[in-house]
């Protein structure tokens, strides 16, 4: 490493020694220490040593001081290694005042991560060059690296009640400022928006249902509406259908004209104006389409950092088809690993994912078809991950002999921040639109 850098790569012997003296001398300040350091990050082999004997020695509540440390070093046998009597003295005297320990422990931690990115950028350079995988692997590899070490290096760390209640109630005096809007994302759909006060942010949302009731059509309504009105760039990723296909039903949607239609562009003139004045619309807004197969979570994560703070909403379609990214016992277990790192994605990207499902054929087989949370597919972990869980249901679905009524619940039967109800829509099949049925959703469900 050091010879392909072609210089020594960068640490700080003063601060190290420093911050260990600073435990020697004032055993108080090792609590702060420990929060702020990890042994890899001293890049000094004594150091690191001498460290792992204090937090080992600080985690189980023993004394720690510089005969107590030279006697856990004999036991555990690295006094030498660890540089014995005089290096623990020449390092309690070097030591300026364990006042700034926090300084000295900043410094040790900086050299550290610029280690690490040096590291980095140099496997990345040794895979480049020998050609040892495909590009936009050695890409991946490394923007995921680089993301991961800029994320652990802050950390929030435990935050005194008043100071959450500062934030908290800036949050509700800025809710009262823009009466009438919602803490999340607006979805456009006013009684989803009721309901769960918006698209919350790290917020992990799963929509599900049966092939053909409309979920993709859902979702796509929703990415159009916070686009459009929102103004919020929306990464829509759809693993089963292509872009065309995609933008097709947005058309229809966007101009309310006839989907059947524009499959076969047998249009009136009337009808191509809306679909003119459609394209305008989309084509402004803020929407990013990728139609990538068997794509996994970190290609997902890696492409929807590069939109920055534009970034506002991610959808995908569905969980089933996606990919872990390395070898599972089963699928079960891989559609586990996935929707679990799902939640952790909606929380690194502080936004909200809605991320749609399959439902198993167990609703088939029930009188009261309407799906609850076991027919999830595959996995319990998706429940379980998930923030909120909303099932679409439409009786002329089931029912195909009666008289068709173009209603749609969506039911929300997992809501980690309020109750669970039923929001009643509207289903323009021909134009594969949702519409909120006019209801007043501010007022109480009834039970």
């Amino acid at each position: 490493m050091d010879e392909l850098l072609g210089r020594q790569l960068p640490y700080s012997a003063d601060a190290e020694q420093s911050v260990l003296g600073a435990m020697l001398i004032d055993p108080d300040c090792i609590p702060e220490v420990v929060e702020a350091l990890s042994a890899q990050d001293f890049y000094i082999p004594e150091n690191r040593r001498i460290f792992e004997i204090i937090y080992s020695m600080f985690t189980m509540s023993r004394p720690v001081d510089p005969v107590t440390v030279l006697e856990e070093l004999k036991t555990a046998g690295v006094y030498d290694e660890a540089g014995g009597r005089a290096y623990l003295f020449q390092m309690m005297d070097v030591t300026p005042t364990s006042a700034n320990v926090a300084k000295y422990a900043e410094i040790v931690r900086d050299k550290a991560t610029l280690r690490t990115l040096a590291e980095i950028t140099a496997e990345a350079y040794n895979n480049a060059v020998s050609g040892s995988g495909e590009s936009s692997d050695i890409l991946e590899n490394t923007e995921q690296r680089i993301f991961s070490l800029r994320h652990n290096s802050t950390t929030n760390g435990l935050m005194p009640i008043r100071s959450v209640i500062v934030n908290a109630y800036n949050t509700l005096s800025e809710l009262a400022r823009t009466k009438g809007k919602y803490p999340g994302v607006e979805s456009g759909f006013s009684g989803l928006d009721a309901c769960l006060g918006g698209l919350k942010n790290s917020d992990l949302i799963i929509l599900a249902a049966r092939p053909g009731v409309g979920k993709t059509s859902f979702a796509l309504n929703i990415a159009q509406n916070v686009a459009e009105k929102a103004r919020k760039g929306v990464a829509v990723f759809n693993l089963e259908m292509s872009r065309e296909q995609l933008v097709m039903r947005m058309l229809s949607s966007e101009a309310l004209v006839d989907s059947k239609k524009l499959m076969t562009a047998n249009l009136s003139d009337d009808e191509w104006e809306k679909i003119a004045h459609a394209s305008s619309a989309l084509g402004g807004s803020p929407i990013y389409i990728d139609d990538s197969a068997n794509i996994t979570v970190g290609e997902i994560k890696a492409k929807c950092r590069r939109l920055g703070d534009e970034l506002g909403l991610v959808i995908i379609d569905y969980l089933q088809l996606m990919q872990s990214g390395r070898r599972s016992d089963s699928r079960v277990q891989e559609v586990s690993e996935i929707s679990r790192s799902l939640k952790i994605m909606a929380k690194e990207l502080n936004v909200p994912v809605i991320c749609l499902s399959q439902l198993s054929r167990a609703s088939e087989g029930r009188t009261d078809k309407r799906p609850i949370l076991p027919d999830l597919r595959d996995s319990g972990a998706i429940e379980q991950d998930a923030d909120v869980v909303m099932f679409l249901y439409r009786e002329d679905y089931h029912n195909r002999d009666g008289e068709p009524t173009n209603e749609c619940e969506c039911i929300i039967a997992k809501n980690r921040h309020g109750e669970t109800t039923t929001v009643k829509l509207k289903w323009l099949g021909q134009f594969t639109k949702f519409s909120t049925l006019e209801t007043h959703y501010d007022e109480p469900p009834r039970r």
